[in-house]
């Protein structure tokens, strides 16, 4: 796999929540971070997602908003 985006994060899928339309699928990634994708179900279908199943995180955004609680 060749990408443009240099935002490439592996992970395990930890954990999925099947909606009507969409799955929400939770990522561990290595140190313990996690990272939260939502899906269609047909692509967490085509995808065989499951949980155990290592994956990619690919961020692509042409924005980062940066907040804080002050």
């Amino acid at each position: 796999m060749k990408l443009s985006s240099r935002n490439v994060l592996k992970g395990t899928v930890k954990h999925m929540a099947h909606g009507q339309v969409n799955v929400e699928v939770t990522l561990e990634l290595p140190g313990g971070q996690e990272i939260v994708s939502v899906v269609t179900r047909a692509s967490a279908e085509r995808m065989e997602l499951a949980e155990g199943r290592e994956v990619f995180a690919i961020i692509k955004a042409s924005n980062v908003i940066l907040g804080t609680d002050e």
